[in-house]
């Protein structure tokens, strides 16, 4: 049985690679790219570092337990019906 076994490209692969992106985008773009991908790069990475201190806040202090504001208008209208009730 015969099956297509794909390796990592080695050194010629990514001197080919290189010799494209440099031909299409050209020698004076590349570096505002680069730049624009660190910069990118960097904001990705402390984003996910914020979200990750959020979820060890989050695990440290656990949520106390809130009354729901449905349970507080179920209360509201039922004293109202009862209020109701007695001045009639």
């Amino acid at each position: 049985m015969n099956t297509l076994a794909l390796s990592p490209p080695g050194a010629p692969e990514w001197i080919i690679i290189g010799l494209v992106i440099l031909l299409l985008f050209g020698a004076k773009r590349l570096p505002d790219m680069a730049r624009g991908l660190g910069r990118s790069m960097r904001i990705l990475k402390s984003e996910t570092k914020g979200l990750r201190t959020d979820d060890e806040i989050d695990l440290k202090d656990p949520p106390q337990a809130l009354e729901s504001q449905d349970a507080r208008s179920v209360d509201a209208v039922t004293s109202d019906e009862n209020s109701a009730k007695k001045e009639a």
